[in-house]
This record gives C-alpha cells, structure tokens and sequence, in this order.
C-alpha cells in the first residue's frame, strides 16, 4: 500500500497492557528527611504498589500481504518476555536490576521499558505511555537521534 507520491503508507499502532508492581521510592543521595519531603507517603519504608496500565506504540509502513504494519501476536510475546515477565507482580526496587540504585520512578520505568522495547524488530518503537494511577501518566520517546561521531550538546 503507498500514497499518491508512491511512498509506503506509514500507520502508528498503539498496544495496551497491564501489569501490577510495587515500589519504593527513596534516593540514598538523600537525608531521611529530604526523602520524605520529596516523596510524601511514597516514601514508605515497606513501599507501596500501582495496577499500571502500558501503552507502546510502533510505527511502520503497511505490508501490503497483510494489510498490518505488525503481527500483534508477535508484538504481544515481545511486550511478555522484555517487560511483563520482569516486572509483573515485583518489586521494582528488589527485583529489577535496572532499579537496584536507580529511584524506580515512573519517569525512570518509561526509559526503562523504552529501552527494553526498542528492539523489537517488526516495527519501529513511537513512545512509551505508563498510567501510574488515573491522575498520573508519563510519556518516553526515546533519545533524539545524534549523527555518529556527533558530540552530546552540539548541532549536526
């Protein structure tokens, strides 16, 4: 499938999944007191937990035999093996390697989960959506791309 100027139709897919994990959140660069300032009742020595709810979304040119720009069965073993099995009913804090000195953050699971995803190979990784609670969500799209060689702060 192309458009008029014969380039292949490009569509965006989001995914949506779930996954129940608890966390503490509490810097060790940080006072007892500037963490629980910082923090509130998130800082909680025995932590607490989220129902997240996790949005990927892939990009990519429609295959024309298909008529899908991913098998979302495929999509979907990907998402299970790189981020459910790690983090479903875990401790983030405990259990995650990439959160063993990293604050476990919603911002930091982003990048995390980003960072696990990007290497799916049937389509290119958009963004990563995490809905912490109903008033709370956050968005990772990734680092902007730099030309090789280019040094990190400087234009192309």
């Amino acid at each position: 499938m192309t458009s008029a100027n014969c380039a292949p139709v490009q569509v965006a897919l989001g995914r949506r999944y779930y996954f129940s994990a608890s966390h503490r959140l509490h810097s060790s660069e940080l006072s007892e007191e500037e963490n629980c300032r910082i923090y509130g009742k998130c800082n909680n020595p025995y932590g607490h937990g989220h129902n997240y709810i996790l949005e990927a979304t892939v990009t990519g040119p429609v295959n024309p035999a298909t008529g899908m720009i991913a098998n979302l069965a495929e999509l979907d073993a990907f998402v299970e093996r790189e981020v459910l099995d790690a983090f479903d009913h875990k401790s983030l804090n405990e259990d995650v390697e990439a959160f063993r000195e990293k604050v476990p953050t919603t911002e930091y699971l982003c990048i995390e989960i980003y960072r696990r995803l990007k290497a799916f190979p049937a389509a290119k990784l958009l963004r990563i959506r995490v809905e912490e609670t109903s008033n709370n969500s956050f968005e990772y799209s990734g680092e902007p791309d730099r030309q090789v060689g280019q040094r990190e702060g400087t234009k192309p």
